[in-house]
């Protein structure tokens, strides 16, 4: 099929993610999904052998219409676009299997629509779930996307951070995935200064306005003045104050078990995994979009599984894929 959105539309790259779950699943249907086609140009970046397989194991009959990269796409031809990654040539690919060949054909989709938003060929990259196990059986240091974005754009990897996005709301989160005992020592003045000012240019950058962004605490009321700890006051609290004086429209940090409550805040940063994760998984378990912000290009990925039980199914819901493309094109959460 052909996009039905304007020609001067954005292009997004939908990395296909892990081969043997749902991500390849989710990205064809998401790329014919009217949602999706009406607002942008979307371009697949997979394994063929691995779409046609998954395609026909869920019912679908799909048309590619394959190119080298975006810039060599014919937009009048029918057939979902697809830039074909070369990722099974060795090595057998099984449906449902979680394998080093399968964490490194995840990372190689990634990679090269990094690449190509990078080049300046699309406008966005989208990625389907990665598995970690699959991740950790190539050999790949690899802890999330975040990390990888910064690595593969030419950054630190503490330089780029995850914020979850559902419906209207946006957390933020200043350490991911590391202990909470590493976490402590990662939660400085820098680091906490860095997330607000990228939360604050990420979402004036994706067309939503200015924004205005509440922190919440490391420890329980946000430290109670000290009596709970004094990273809050010692850290967080001046980081934010020269957020405010360079101009951003911050403030806390706010105990993080009521600052959900909050209806005038369009952001929120909090300092460890579970204070964001815990309420967007309960909340948007199947609709969370994961952008990583901070680097030279828009990426985001959906905070759900690789669902490798259910691949071959037909179960996979795209929502997920479908709200984080249109929040990358300014078009809000998905309808």
């Amino acid at each position: 099929m052909t996009s039905d959105a304007p020609s001067d539309s954005p292009i997004v790259a939908l990395a296909t993610g892990d081969p043997g779950g749902i991500g390849p699943e989710l990205c064809l249907k998401a790329a014919t999904h009217p949602n999706l086609t009406t607002i942008c140009r979307p371009v697949l970046y997979g394994d063929p052998v691995v779409l046609d397989l998954q395609a026909n194991a869920c019912g679908m009959t799909i048309d590619f219409d394959t190119a080298s990269s975006p810039d060599r796409v014919d937009w009048d031809k029918p057939g979902v676009k697809l830039c074909p990654r070369d990722q099974f040539s060795d090595a057998p690919f099984e449906l449902g299997a979680v394998n080093a060949q399968n964490g490194r054909a995840a990372l190689d989709s990634a990679a090269a629509a990094i690449h190509d938003v990078l080049n300046g060929q699309a406008a966005a990259v989208v990625a389907a779930p990665q598995n970690q196990k699959s991740i950790a059986l190539a050999g790949v240091d690899f802890d999330g996307y975040p990390s990888f974005v910064a690595r593969e754009t030419g950054l630190a990897p503490e330089d780029v951070f995850l914020m979850l996005c559902f419906d209207k709301v946006k957390i933020a989160h200043c350490t991911l995935h590391a202990s909470v005992r590493q976490s402590l020592d990662f939660i400085t003045f820098d680091r906490v200064r860095a997330v607000i000012q990228a939360v604050h240019d990420t979402v004036i950058r994706i067309g939503e306005g200015t924004p205005k962004i509440l922190v919440g605490g490391l420890n329980p009321h946000a430290g109670e003045d000290g009596l709970f700890g004094l990273e809050d006051q010692d850290i967080v609290a001046p980081a934010i104050a020269a957020a405010r004086e360079a101009g951003v429209n911050v403030e806390g940090p706010v105990g993080a078990d009521t600052m959900l409550g909050r209806t005038d805040i369009d952001a929120f940063i909090v300092m460890l995994h579970d204070q964001g994760h815990i309420p967007a998984k309960l909340l948007a378990p199947r609709r969370t979009a994961g952008l990583s912000i901070g680097s030279p290009i828009l990426f985001s990925s959906v905070a759900h599984g690789s669902g490798h039980d259910i691949a071959g199914t037909n179960q996979g819901d795209p929502a997920a894929i479908i709200a984080a493309v249109r929040r990358l094109t300014g078009n809000g959460a998905a309808q």
